[in-house]
Order: structure tokens, then C-alpha cells, then sequence
């Protein structure tokens, strides 16, 4: 649903603006410091970036789901780090508080959310416990008005910028299962709280991730997100919906750019006597490159709206999902084969997001978890 048309236009605009004329022009740059110059940060923050999906009422621009996923593709034309970097305020790092907090939560948190004044990251992921989140061994034994929390996360994306973190750990010390898992907002000042170095990943430099390690960390138990105990799985699952969803967005973004460099290359590429876009077999390359976009931005915007109907979309986050991220794989691996030998070169825009777009077959479940959720939908619709 977009509210206001001539208004959502222009937030549209001002983004594809500062992805021409200051995110692309600086994309080496990023790849070679790992780093997010700060002079972009502070514009990103100036613009209202931080806080896109954030209820107006704390300070964001409150936008729907329809106007979010169009945000995510228009931002991710560029390398997809810049996104990331917003992503966790306006994603996972805020959602549990936006859908679940308490009144006194979000007006704490998401105010300095929004402005881009803190990062938010969310910690789920454990070094034994990946897909099968409700097997994580975080626990947080109650002592009195605090919770003490042990244990580790892992990959855990903005972890080195994130001043709090939601952080899924086990209340009911005797269960197995997710039902005894709870939410906490745990800030990094807290004694005993630690973050690792940043991973050395495959691709997405400028974008981090890390371990964060809990040893007795005392969380006064008014931090659990709602007020209420063994509720944090269903928190999760509620932010991941719109995660996934957030995440097919933005393979389309970067699909669209890969698309594009593809198709400027074999403009500009000439063999035999002319162009290589003249050859049939680019031409299928092309064509079944812009068929896959268009199918994946549809599905998108269809969730989306449904989303916004106030609709349950799960199993259409998920299909989504799965089918947005294999698609831009299909559409990097083109763009390689359409370059050439020059597609294999560091220097090539299309050999660095064939490595950044990888990341998106594995992050907020797997394509091989999307599968199984979809399945399991259909078997309890049937």
C-alpha cells in the first residue's frame, strides 16, 4: 500500500539520487577499506534512512510494507553493503521492538533508532545452532529482578557497530525446545558482553558481522522485549517474516543492477564485426535475466500488499525468499558469462556482487529451510 503517492515519490527519488551520484561512485572504495565512509553515514542518517520503517510516532517515517521493499530495491541498486548497514535499524535490530516491545521500550529505543543515534543487530544465531533456532543454548537464569545471560551468537550482521542487541536466550532452563526461548534487549555497554572480530567473509566488504559472547551478563528483566517471558520465538518469527520478505527486495535491487551492467557491456562488447548483444544466445541470456526480475518483483510487491492488508504472509515471505535469491544468483552468473574472461576480474562491478549475492541462498533461513516451510504451509493448508 503507498499512502501518498506524490510524497513516496520523492523519498523514491531523493534514493536513487544518492545511489547514482554518491553509493556507486564510491563502491571501490568500500570494497578496499571495508568500511562505510562516514560522510555517507551521516547523509544516510540526515535523509531519515535509519529509520524508514519505524512508526512516526518514534521518530521514523513509519513506511508500509509496499513502500519499504520499494525502498530496499531502489537502495540496493548500489552494493548491497549500504543497505545492510541501515537494515538492522530498519529490519531485524528494531522489528521485535516495533511488534512486541512496551510502550517504555520503544520510546527508550527507537527514537535513537531511527536517527541513526545507535545501531540495533539481533542475535539469534549460534555456532551449534543455525536453522534449527530453537535448539539455541544462550540461557538466562532469573535471579531476582535480573536475568543472567551465558553463552554465544554468531554471524551476527552490525554486531561490530551495534550499541543494543535482541537477543534470543533460554528462560526455561529445562525445556528443549523453542518455547522456552525469550527476547532481550541487551545493550553493549553491559559488563561481561563482548564482541568478536569481524568475520572474513567471501563477499559484502564494508558490511560486518561477528561473534558476540555473554558471560553473566546481568539484564534487569524489565529488558524483556514485551514484559513477557518464553514469547522471544514468536518475536522472531514475526521479524523474520518481514525480513525475508526485505531480503527478496533486495536481490531484485541487485539483480536490476547486474541486468544492467550486463546489458551496457554487450552494447559496448564487439566480436566478430559488431556487438555481442546482437548474438542470439546474449540475447537469451538478457531475456531470461529480465524474465526472472520481473517474476521476483512481482511476487515481492504481491506480499507486500498482502502484508499490508493485513494478510499473514509467512508462506509468501518465504516463497519470496526463496525464489528471489536463487534468482540472483541465475542473473550474477550471466552477467559473468555475458563479461567473459573480463567478468572474472576483481575490477569488474559483476565479479564483486557475484560474490556479494552468494550471501543471500544462506542468511534468515536458508533456501533449502524456505523449502521446508513452504512445504510444511501447504501440507497444514491441505
Amino acid at each position: 500500500m503507498i499512502r501518498d503517492p506524490d510524497s513516496f515519490n520523492m523519498i523514491l527519488s531523493a534514493i536513487e539520487r544518492l545511489v547514482r551520484e554518491k553509493l556507486i561512485p564510491r563502491e571501490a572504495e568500500v570494497t578496499e577499506t571495508d568500511a562505510i565512509p562516514e560522510d555517507i553515514l551521516q547523509e544516510m542518517r540526515t535523509m531519515g534512512l535509519f529509520g524508514l520503517t519505524i512508526p512516526e510516532a518514534y521518530g521514523g517515517s513509519g513506511l508500509t510494507t509496499e513502500e519499504e521493499v520499494l525502498t530496499s530495491m531502489a537502495l540496493s541498486y548500489a552494493s548491497p553493503v549500504f543497505r545492510s548497514r541501515i537494515g538492522t535499524n530498519t529490519g531485524i535490530g528494531a522489528q521485535g521492538i516495533v511488534i512486541d516491545g512496551t510502550e517504555a521500550q520503544k520510546k527508550q529505543y527507537l527514537p535513537r533508532l531511527a536517527s541513526g543515534e545507535i545501531t540495533g543487530s539481533f542475535a539469534l544465531t549460534e555456532p551449534d545452532s543455525g536453522s534449527d533456532a530453537g535448539s539455541l543454548r544462550t540461557s538466562a537464569r532469573r535471579e531476582g529482578d535480573v536475568y543472567i545471560l551465558n553463552g554465544s551468537k554468531r554471524y551476527i550482521t552490525n554486531a561490530p557497530e551495534a550499541d543494543i542487541f535482541t537477543v534470543m536466550a533460554r528462560t526455561d532452563l529445562q525445556s528443549r525446545d523453542a518455547k522456552g526461548v525469550s527476547a532481550f534487549i541487551v545493550e553493549r555497554n553491559s559488563p561481561g558482553l563482548s564482541v568478536g572480530p569481524p568475520d572474513q567473509k567471501m563477499g559484502q566488504r564494508g558490511s560486518h558481522t561477528a561473534d558476540v559472547i555473554f558471560d553473566e551478563v546481568r539484564v534487569p528483566a524489565h529488558q524483556i522485549i514485551g514484559g513477557i517471558s518464553e514469547q522471544g520465538f514468536k518475536t522472531a518469527m514475526k521479524v523474520l517474516d518481514k525480513a525475508r520478505l526485505n531480503i527478496a527486495a533486495v536481490c531484485v535491487g541487485a539483480a536490476e543492477r547486474l541486468l544492467d551492467e550486463a546489458l551496457n557491456f554487450a552494447k559496448q562488447r564487439q566480436q566478430f564485426g559488431r556487438a555481442i548483444a546482437e548474438f542470439q544466445l546474449i540475447q537469451a541470456m538478457l531475456a531470461d535475466s529480465k524474465t526472472d526480475i520481473f517474476a521476483a518483483r512481482s511476487m515481492v510487491l504481491e506480499a507486500a500488499r498482502k502484508k499490508d492488508q493485513g494478510t499473514s504472509i509467512t508462506m509468501e515471505a518465504s516463497c519470496a525468499k526463496l525464489f528471489a535469491a536463487e534468482m540472483v544468483g541465475r542473473v550474477a552468473d550471466r552477467a559473468v558469462q555475458i563479461h567473459g574472461g573480463a567478468g572474472y576480474m576483481q575490477a569488474s562491478v559483476v565479479e564483486r556482487l557475484y560474490r556479494d549475492v552468494r550471501l543471500f541462498r544462506l542468511f534468515e533461513g536458508t533456501s533449502q529451510i524456505q523449502q521446508l516451510l513452504i512445504a510444511r504451509h501447504l501440507l497444514k493448508q491441505a
